[in-house]
């Protein structure tokens, strides 16, 4: 049963909570510039004692409007500056932050707030105050709902006006770091969500050691600050993660709710890290190829992506390639680089494999990315490379003070500061995933000699051929995605003689590729799913994923749906994982269709 740990390099508080660091910010460093917020259309710069008086504030109106210490209060909107400010007000007032995805169907925010007891919903908008208010009467305990669309900041600040704020100080002095600090309803793929609950301990064992390990992400490098720009949902626990980072570190942070002004943001805000998931990476570099060949540079691009993989796997590389690397740094790569601020130098990526093609890719043009490991359950990362131990392919060594090994049938199991400390209301699921502090991931993957992770499935995912063959989809469905065509990929065949996947097509690529293959600019997927052009395109991405498998593992047969899978049609999760029991109910006709 091989097992790896790494002693931790930060230490859990003995008392406080979160909002303790604010506080500390506030008292040691007033001028730091914690947060930039966009306010009409220009960055502005909040400081540390700004920040602070804003969390008091709106800390103050949550007290006089009866939020008690330790009461859930949930909140349903966008990643923006007012998210994390709410999150901190919440925590000063001794009470819960319970984040909801703004793509929850009315059921599943219904089921948030009637299971973690809410008093109160802060929503961003309209039609989300319009789905909580749907749901009203299957919510006995909420009392308010506050929209930041609506004033709610303006609103709480000014019920708050005549209470002391020695009520929210003492409320804030009374958290310990073994308390409640949030609860976080896992996406999943099948069934209702259930709580995570993690405490302000959680939350220092793991963002006090990514600190501390990612010390030039955080803390910045040379001679420049740390700056990140969040546009990943901080519904998510990898977005909370690094809130509470950036604020533990006093690096600069900014928020992005509008994916569509992305470039601009980037261009503007000149983040020095960023955080992401492998499919926005595949996006950028999808993107630039394509714009690349469109205007007749492509066979260029290609040549500087071959080149800079090829620097940054050669451990030496020779004055030849130096120089190569050198010209393509002028031509292609500073492009790159420019296209996300142009101070950007690191990623952390999480939430799936990125692939080893696409991390030499990017540390080949100056943006190295730190792939890690990790679920909600453990708050965020149980793994992750870094800038002193990095094997791309991998998801990394255990984070300090995390112990990691692998169960006889392959499980991955986590032990740590940072593993959480059950479901709410459900202790029968508790204990199924928790034994002895250890937590078992429902994940496959192996552990190397140095102690890196590689994910090899999930084990409630394990496909079992009529032949009786074990098929973990991950491998393939990755290696196949990864072609710039391929919206998503599910592997399919549990039962069946044979492997097969159903295949989404990327839309935005779909429509360059229309111009190169000579197909009219109009024709939709569904006039093209039996074109031999696009069938022979798609092959090429099926014959790269079975490259990496056995045989009785590899995709014999495949079949192009018409739509791509989203969170809103209801086929990926928030957190963009498919949800395969849906999809195989919803396209079971398509199924049944690879093996007529």
């Amino acid at each position: 049963m091989p097992e790896f740990a790494v002693p931790a390099l930060a230490d859990v508080p003995e008392t406080g909570g979160i909002a303790d660091l604010i506080y500390t910010n506030a008292a040691d460093e007033p001028r730091a510039v914690v947060f930039r917020r966009k306010v009409s259309g220009s960055w502005q710069d909040v400081t540390a004692e700004q920040f602070l008086a804003e969390v008091v504030d709106v800390a103050k109106g949550l007290v006089a409007s009866g939020v008690g210490a330790g009461d859930r209060v949930a909140i349903l909107a966008a990643t923006r500056y007012e998210w994390t400010l709410f999150d901190f007000a919440i925590w000063a007032a001794g009470g819960v932050s319970v984040p909801i995805y703004v793509t929850s169907s009315e059921e599943q925010i219904q089921w948030i707030l009637s299971d973690s007891s809410a008093v109160a919903v802060v929503v961003e908008t309209a039609e989300h105050q319009a789905k909580v208010d749907a749901v009203r009467g299957e919510t006995p305990d909420l009392k308010h709902v506050w929209q930041i669309d609506d004033g709610a900041v303006d609103t709480l600040v000014q019920a708050g006006k005549e209470t002391d704020a020695a009520e929210v100080e003492a409320r804030r002095n009374a958290v310990k770091p073994a308390d409640v600090a949030t609860i976080i309803y896992t996406s999943g793929t099948t069934g209702r969500p259930k709580g995570c609950v993690l405490t302000h301990a959680n939350f220092f064992a793991e963002a006090g050691n990514a600190v501390e390990l990612l010390h030039p992400l955080f803390k910045g490098a040379g001679n420049e600050d740390a700056r990140t720009l969040l546009f990943l949902p901080l519904a998510h626990v990898f977005g909370r993660m690094v809130e509470v980072g950036c604020v533990r570190a006093r690096a600069t942070m900014g928020h992005a709710p509008d994916v569509k002004n992305l470039l601009d943001d980037l261009a503007a805000f000149q983040p020095t890290f960023i955080l992401s998931v492998p499919y926005v990476l595949e996006k950028v570099y999808n993107g630039a190829r394509q714009k690349a060949h469109s205007s007749g540079k492509g066979r260029i691009f290609d040549a500087a992506a071959a080149t800079a993989i090829a620097f940054s796997e050669t451990p030496h590389p020779g004055l030849g390639l130096k120089l190569k690397h050198a010209l393509f740094d002028r031509l292609v790569y500073g492009k790159l680089r420019d296209a996300i601020g142009g101070h950007c130098r690191y990623a952390i990526s999480g939430g799936a494999a990125l692939g080893h093609r696409l991390t030499h890719f990017y540390r080949g043009i100056g943006l190295t990315v730190f792939e890690g490991y990790g679920l909600t359950e453990t708050t965020a990362a149980a793994t992750v490379n870094s800038p002193i131990h990095l094997k791309p392919g991998t998801v990394g060594q255990p984070l300090p003070g995390t112990k990691i090994k692998i169960n006889d049938d392959g499980e991955i199991m986590v032990k740590g500061g940072q593993v959480f400390s059950g479901y709410w209301n459900n202790d029968a699921a508790t204990a199924e995933t928790m034994t002895d502090g250890w937590f078992a991931t429902g994940d496959i993957g192996e552990l190397d000699g140095d102690g890196f992770l590689k994910i090899t499935g999930r084990k409630k995912e394990i496909l079992v051929t009529r032949g009786g063959k074990n098929v973990a989809p991950a491998v393939i469905e990755d290696r196949i995605s990864a072609h710039p065509l391929v919206g998503q990929a599910m592997v399919v065949g549990d039962g069946q003689k044979y492997v097969a996947a159903l295949i989404t097509i990327d839309g935005e690529y779909f429509d360059y590729w229309k111009t190169t293959a000579g197909k009219a600019a109009s024709a939709t997927v569904a006039d093209l799913k039996d074109d031999p052009d696009l069938h022979a395109e798609i092959q090429k991405a099926v014959d790269d994923g079975n490259a990496a498998v056995s045989q009785a593992e590899a995709v014999r047969k495949f079949r192009i749906l018409t739509v791509e899978f989203t969170p809103e049609s209801g086929h990926l999760t928030p957190s963009l994982k498919l949800k395969r029991n849906i999809i195989m109910k919803d396209y079971a006709s398509d199924v049944q269709a690879l093996y007529s």
